[in-house]
């Protein structure tokens, strides 16, 4: 059970540990899991909450990477698919088949998708999730009621993987919990320790109580993303960047604009990059773009070019297109793109696999990368750190591992999601019925969803339950906003703070949720669709 004072406790029990990670999202959090299953003592801290920055962010999608195919880069494609296949057989209760529609408006598209979504099958060889096939204009109709009808001759089907990120990303604290990993959240990492000039551990502040802790280790890994040259400047200052950030924005709709249950992918866009339209939570998320920026914050902002070419890009592929007053949530993250400082040009162009590096003084860098890969680079991670300290060889079992709330047989309701932790929140309603009611009508979620969150999953703040937790922030910014008070009492009487507090964090809340609605930005009307 993930509790974060349990955690604390145990914190000076152990002298050196043998791995500490820093970095709380989908690598870290992987690392963590391989480290602790291959019998290592290890601790992962992280500054902020789990999967707070670019895991909790994503496009949802478990997958190979369709556009990479057109790069050559079969390698990454081939590895990438493998893993999908892996996910879904050790975690079936969050990540789910989806079928994808590509409309298509002359030939030698249909054909080249066609060919090139073969190959694609092909490379997942027996994890395939199902054949891409040809499909004539009156099905693509049909199936996509929504679709810009206008020269439209067919279109292509194919299949790949979807998932909730910030939902894997606590089972996947869970599981590292299971095997004996101690996590914390709101610990940042303030400097490194050394001795010989080599590594022997970090100084770090819970940023709760504001207590400094001096933690020892045999090997440091920094998996902190778009933030990994801070951490590499603690530990030279002359260390040369490593990552250059990209922002992706996505927008969330009604699911009555695409009315449909196949997500659509469309292939060419003004940037040169692919938009997806994905049925998720209920809701449909539309996005992404791919924009270089120059510097990294834990609450990206989205650009208003951004919202709109997402919002040009969609009204040209859907006859019934949504206006800017449709969006009910839009949000940024941050992509670490592993680069170099002599990278030039469009930052899709840049390679998503992942890089790492070992210093002179033995922090272990590991960054690019993306969901569906986390666990390949996990197991480079621990396996590097074996290498180059006097660990004992431990083979990775993580190919194996069904992740926490694994269940086969999924239920029918929205708890489906908690896997076999959906009996534990049906019995705190069943033993206290009170918090069985919904917290806002148009969610299904429960005040006991809550209570499981705070008890079960170190939630700590209303922006925990209603970002990561519940994800309704991400859904609708608006009914976020209206709940956060609910929220943050129950907050307040399951981690036995004053009402002061309470009311700060609505506060805090509401400022940062404002910048999910569309009110915040100052777009130019929509023209009407002819």
């Amino acid at each position: 059970m993930l509790n974060r004072n349990v955690f604390i406790q145990r914190l000076n029990e152990v002298a050196v540990w043998d791995i500490i990670v820093i970095g709380g999202g989908a690598t870290g959090l992987g690392i963590a899991l391989d480290a602790a299953s291959r019998g290592f003592s290890t601790l992962l801290l992280e500054q902020s909450d789990f999967a707070k920055g670019t895991s909790s962010r994503s496009t949802k999608l478990v997958h190979g990477g369709v556009r990479y195919l057109a790069q050559g880069n079969f390698r990454l494609v081939y590895q990438a698919l493998h893993e999908r296949g892996l996910l879904m057989k050790n975690a079936p209760h969050l990540v789910k088949p989806q079928s994808f529609i590509i409309p298509c408006y002359n030939w030698a598209d249909k054909v080249t998708y066609l060919l090139g979504l073969k190959l694609y099958d092909s490379l997942s060889g027996r994890l395939s999730l199902g054949s891409s096939r040809f499909l004539d204009r009156q099905t693509v109709m049909s199936r996509l009621p929504s679709i810009n009808e206008k020269s439209l001759i067919g279109g292509v089907e194919y299949y790949d993987a979807q998932f909730d990120d910030a939902r894997l990303a606590i089972n996947l604290a869970q599981t590292s919990c299971e095997k004996g990993a101690i996590l914390l959240n709101y610990f940042k990492v303030t400097g490194l320790i050394k001795k010989n000039d080599k590594l022997s551990g970090i100084l770090a502040t819970d940023l709760e109580t504001n207590k400094e802790y001096q933690l020892h280790a045999k090997v440091i890994i920094n998996a902190t993303g778009v933030f990994v040259d801070a951490i590499r400047g603690m530990d030279s200052p002359l260390a040369k960047p490593l990552v250059r950030p990209s922002q992706g924005v996505h927008l969330v709709f009604d699911s009555s604009f695409l009315g449909s249950r196949n997500g659509v992918m469309i292939p060419k866009t003004a940037d040169g990059r692919v938009l997806f339209a994905i049925p998720w939570h209920g809701h449909v998320l539309v996005g992404t773009t791919d924009t270089p920026l120059n510097q990294t914050d834990l609450e990206p902002l989205p650009l208003e070019k951004e919202i709109d070419f997402i919002l040009q890009t969609v009204r040209k592929c859907f006859s019934t297109a949504p206006n800017e007053k449709d969006i009910l949530s839009v949000f940024a993250g941050l992509r670490p793109l592993a680069a170099t400082v002599t990278d030039r040009g469009h930052t899709k162009e840049i390679s998503r696999d992942h890089k790492l590096l070992v210093s002179e003084s033995g922090l272990i860098t590991i960054t690019g990368g993306k969901w569906t890969t986390y666990r390949r680079m996990a197991e480079h991670a621990v396996n590097t750190a074996i290498t180059i300290t006097n660990l004992p060889h431990a083979p990775c079992d993580t190919k194996k591992l069904k992740i926490h709330g694994c269940r086969d047989s999924p239920f029918k309701d929205h708890l489906s999601i908690y896997g076999t932790d959906a009996d534990g929140i049906r019995q705190l309603i069943k033993d206290n019925p009170s918090i069985g009611k919904k917290l806002i009508e148009r969610f299904p979620n429960t005040e006991a969803e809550v209570v499981w969150s705070i008890r079960h999953e170190m939630a700590r703040t209303v922006e925990d339950v209603l970002a990561r937790r519940l994800r309704i922030l991400f859904l609708d910014a608006r009914a976020a906003i209206e709940v956060a008070p609910i929220v943050a009492g129950i907050l307040q009487r399951e981690l036995d703070r004053d009402e002061k507090w309470a009311k700060e964090q609505v506060g805090e809340f509401r400022s940062l949720a404002h910048y999910y609605t569309i009110m915040a930005y100052n777009l130019q009307p929509a023209i009407a669709n002819n």
